[in-house]
């Protein structure tokens, strides 16, 4: 009894240190978990320079700076019914059975594609519905067999949340199972920055 009362009053002391730790300290170690650590320029993805030689008014920069989306329950709202919409309108298939070809990112215009596409559709939507483009980014990630995979990071004032094709659920980055790798810069959509430490990048992304 003495050991189970003991241990309970440990964890209340825990716990409330933890509570009333000083605010600078609980901002540091919440942004740490809510931002993703980002390094250097690295190469920007094939599919990525193969879209904007398609949809050259898509890739066209801005000097405007980047900017988060203020996560509101009304904005949450809206970036849930998109995520859920695009998941479940767009046929999921291959680029080698769609295209005919390993990787091609492009707008699933026919009711088709893969991981990029449902990224692509859902950072247009967001974008057209006045969430701010730098606040949308493409991102590529590895799964644990280490296949690539792309989703759209959102970046809010609360925190980075992803846009899986995969999942109906917006969770954030930290939450999800895979190995973050490069994404686009925040400045300049065109430049594409590394995820975390150094990791070799997948040759294409796919699913």
């Amino acid at each position: 009894m003495f050991r189970i009362a003991a241990k309970t009053t440990l964890v209340l002391a825990l716990a409330s240190a933890a509570l009333f730790a000083p605010a600078t300290l609980r901002a540091t170690a919440a942004e740490t978990a809510l931002y993703a650590s980002l390094g250097p320029d690295v190469s920007v993805p094939f599919g990525w320079l193969d879209f904007c030689q398609r949809y050259r008014g898509e890739c066209d920069n801005d000097a405007s700076g980047a900017r988060d989306i203020d996560l509101t329950a009304k904005a949450y709202k809206e970036i849930q019914r998109i995520n859920a919409w695009v998941n479940h309108s767009i046929e999921p298939v291959s680029d080698m059975d769609h295209w005919g070809v390993v990787d091609q990112w492009d707008y699933p215009t026919d009711g088709k594609g893969d991981c990029e596409d449902f990224a692509l559709l859902k950072r247009r939507m967001l974008a057209e519905r006045g969430f701010p483009r730098q606040a949308l980014l493409m991102t590529v990630v590895k799964e644990k067999n280490g296949d690539g995979h792309a989703v759209l990071t959102v970046k809010t004032n609360r925190g980075e949340f992803v846009l899986d094709n995969m999942n109906d659920a917006i969770k954030p980055w930290t939450m999800t199972p895979y190995r973050f790798v490069k994404r686009q810069s925040q400045e300049n959509q065109n430049v594409w920055v590394a995820i975390g430490d150094p990791t070799s990048a997948p040759l294409y992304v796919s699913k």
